[in-house]
This record gives C-alpha cells, sequence and structure tokens, in this order.
C-alpha cells in the first residue's frame, strides 16, 4: 500500500465520529451533505460496510418533505455557528433548513457498482433508492415550483460554494441587519484571509433568520427570498445526479418512475443549455430575480461537461477558456477565474483550489475526450496533495494547502479518483 493511500485512509478513520465522517475536527464537527458522498466514495475503497453507514447517517436527517438538509447535527454539541439554536428547524434530528448540491445519487450508483459485497451493495441500494428520489421531487417541489427546468438556489451556503464572487451582486440584496448575533468560531480555527468576510457572515443569518420566520415553508422562502439564483453546481450535478438515479431506477424503480426521471432530464438539458455564455467561454449562472446572467467566470462553469450536457463545440471552447486560465496560475482549476479582478487565491471560493471540484470537471472533460486537459487537471490535484497534503483548498499560484487540514473530502478523492499514479506519471 501507497504512503499516500495509508494517510487517506487514516484521515477517514481519524474522522470517523460513529457511521458518520466529519470534514475536519473543529472546524467541521458535524456531518454534511455533499462532503458525506464524496466521502463514502473513499470509504467503499477499503471498507464496504462503512460507506454504506455513512449514507444511511447523512438520510438520519432527511425531511418528512425529502429534502436533505446541509448539515446534520449528530454527536455533542459544540462551538460551531450557526448550530440548531440559529436554524430553528423543526426536524426530529437536529439540522440545518437548506441542503447542498445533490451528489448523494452519483455516490450511491458509484458504490452500488463498486461494492465487493454483492448482496450488502444490493440490499443497501434498494432502502437508499426511494430517498433520493423523494429528495431529488424536493428539489423540483421547492426550488423550481414553476417548472421551468432550473433550479433556484436560495441560500449562497445551499450552492456549496458560499462566498463565491458569483453572489455579490444578488447577496447585496439581502441587509447585513441579523437579528442572531454573530458569534463566528470559523476563524478561530483557519486566518480570517481564508475565509469569508464578517460582511458575508452578517446577511447569510439574515437569510437564516428570514427563514426560520417563515417556518421553513418552501413555498414561502420562494415568495419572500431576496436571494435566488440559477446556481451551476446545483444544476449540473443534479442533471448528472438524475442520470444516476435513472441508472438505478432500471433496476430498484417503477416504470412510472423511469419516466418521471427521464422527463426530467429533458428539461434540465433544455434549461442548463441557456446558461451558456459564447463571450465567457463557459456557462453562468443566473439570477432569478433581477432575470439576467451572473458574469462570473467561475469553476463551476465547466460542470455541465460533468452533467453530460455540453456539446462538442462547447466542450472545445471551455476547453480553450480554461487553458487561458492555466498561464495565469500553477494549478488548476482555480475556482474562480484568475483573470477576474475579484479573483482572490486564498479566500474560500473566490479563487483556491478544490479536489473535488477537480474530480468533477476533469472527469467531465475525460468523458467529453478532452483527455489531455483532463489528465492535466488529475497530474495538478496530485501535485498538490503530494506536496501540501489533504488540506480543504489549495492556492492556485503557490499550491499551499489552505482551511482545514486533515480534510476528509480531500482525502476520499485521493481514494476514489487515485492520484498515485497521476503524480507519478504512470
Amino acid at each position: 500500500m501507497s504512503a499516500t493511500v495509508e494517510a487517506a485512509r487514516a484521515i477517514l478513520r481519524d474522522n470517523d465520529r460513529g457511521g458518520y465522517t466529519v470534514p475536519t475536527a473543529g472546524l467541521y464537527p458535524y456531518q454534511w451533505n455533499w462532503d458525506a458522498a464524496f466521502v463514502a466514495m473513499g470509504w467503499i475503497t477499503f471498507d464496504e460496510p462503512r460507506a454504506w453507514r455513512e449514507f444511511e447517517r447523512l438520510l438520519e436527517g432527511q425531511w418528512a418533505d425529502g429534502m436533505v438538509p446541509h448539515i446534520i447535527f449528530h454527536g455533542p454539541k459544540s462551538d460551531y455557528f450557526p448550530g440548531p439554536d440559529v436554524w430553528k428547524t423543526r426536524a426530529p434530528v437536529p439540522t440545518s433548513g437548506i441542503s447542498q448540491p445533490p451528489v448523494l445519487a452519483t455516490a450511491v450508483r458509484h458504490c452500488w457498482e463498486a461494492g465487493r459485497d454483492g448482496t450488502l451493495a444490493e440490499d443497501r441500494t434498494a432502502a437508499i433508492y426511494p430517498k433520493i428520489l423523494a429528495w431529488h421531487r424536493w428539489w423540483v417541489e421547492a426550488r423550481d415550483p414553476e417548472r421551468g427546468g432550473l433550479l433556484g438556489c436560495l441560500h449562497p451556503w445551499e450552492s456549496g460554494m458560499d462566498n463565491s464572487p458569483a453572489w455579490d451582486a444578488a447577496f447585496a440584496r439581502v441587509a447585513p441587519t441579523p437579528a442572531t448575533p454573530i458569534r463566528r468560531s470559523d476563524t478561530g480555527h483557519v486566518g480570517a484571509d481564508m475565509r469569508p468576510s464578517d460582511d458575508f457572515y452578517k446577511r447569510v443569518i439574515a437569510l437564516i433568520d428570514l427563514y426560520a420566520s417563515l417556518q421553513w415553508e418552501p413555498r414561502a422562502l420562494w415568495a419572500r427570498t431576496p436571494f435566488k439564483v440559477a446556481d451551476l453546481a446545483i444544476n449540473a450535478i443534479l442533471h448528472r445526479a438524475n442520470r444516476d438515479l435513472l441508472a438505478l431506477a432500471e433496476r430498484f424503480g417503477t416504470a412510472a418512475e423511469r419516466e418521471e426521471i427521464a422527463s426530467r432530464l429533458e428539461l434540465t438539458a433544455s434549461a442548463i443549455d441557456r446558461l451558456w455564455s459564447e463571450a465567457a467561454g463557459l456557462y453562468l449562472p443566473f439570477d432569478l430575480i433581477a432575470k439576467r446572467p451572473i458574469e462570473a467566470p467561475i469553476s463551476a462553469g465547466f460542470l455541465p461537461a460533468w452533467a453530460g450536457i455540453a456539446d462538442a463545440a462547447r466542450i472545445s471552447t471551455m476547453a480553450a477558456t480554461l487553458e487561458r486560465w492555466a498561464k495565469k496560475v500553477r494549478y488548476l482549476v482555480p475556482s474562480t477565474s484568475p483573470e477576474d479582478p475579484r479573483f482572490e487565491p486564498r479566500r474560500y471560493w473566490r479563487g483556491p483550489v478544490w479536489c473535488m471540484m477537480n474530480m468533477m470537471i476533469a472527469e467531465g472533460f475525460r468523458a467529453a475526450g478532452a483527455s489531455d486537459l483532463a489528465a492535466r487537471i488529475k497530474s495538478d490535484t496530485a501535485a498538490l496533495v503530494s506536496r501540501a497534503g489533504f488540506h480543504e483548498y489549495f492556492d492556485p499560484q503557490t499550491g499551499v494547502g489552505l482551511g482545514g487540514g486533515h480534510f476528509s473530502w480531500t482525502a476520499s478523492v485521493a481514494l476514489s479518483w487515485p492520484l498515485l499514479s497521476a503524480a507519478s506519471g504512470e
């Protein structure tokens, strides 16, 4: 066993809290939604029962309406802010009130196909499939009530890309006047220059206060929110997840469910297609309140390749865009274009490289035939981990590891998308 694999496995074991995996100790002391999906794909490489347990613990927090929250507050109380007392949700298990990019169906399909124990994989997938279907239906009901095909993201944290410059203009509509006092704990673990600003925190908490006052009722949130954007991560990842859910439905679902999923795929492919920007050379998010594209070139703009809906001409254009970015940084893929004046190489989603984003972007390009670019992204990812360790994210210019250390989804990417061969040139 290589030292990289051994170290990655050790991180998952160290961050295991009894069937769920914290992203890293201290900074993120609970179970996060899309983290759990990537983490399960790491566990499946060496401990299949533990991978399935990760999914089960995540789904303990699923709401009656199908929503899978972005944080499940398992375990003892910590100083994490905002905790359950701020979210004020009414779920039986304490959770946040919003969701996150829905990687779950893709991860479950991956584990189902990778499972070494056929009976275990079959039984666990059969039990999980209807819960994923319920979650995907929630996305349609709660975040696309007008059935236009594009899901609306109602909170920056729901996008998973919290302080991305893509949200700046839309987020300006949220007054920085929360009723809840701000008690930031994150900057006690990580330098403030790597984290969102205090102004950002005032606005995200103000949104939570508004939604809590509406008792998290989806139609009320949709009608009252000042922040409503068609986020590329949520939309592209859910499209890919529905493709994977359709594959699961062939084995575990009904004909009516397969027809439902296929119909949604047809609608969302057409809707995401409208987000293409020839001028930007990638897909752009869309402000659903201002009803205009958001002129922010971010790494999520390449995810329609992962979703499988970008044609050959657009793959070529996106590849050229990313090659241009590569001339400005040492390591791909920065979360914000280094050509953009809002680019900050150390600050969370305003510039740093994220390994799980690299995996999705690279695999999208690889599947579309841009194998050289895919190999470059994977090689850069391997080099970052090899030189800096399993950090939350990385400076695209220097390769310095940033954010939390000993990070679970970075370790999981190294296991499920083997980086050793890329690092050694094999």
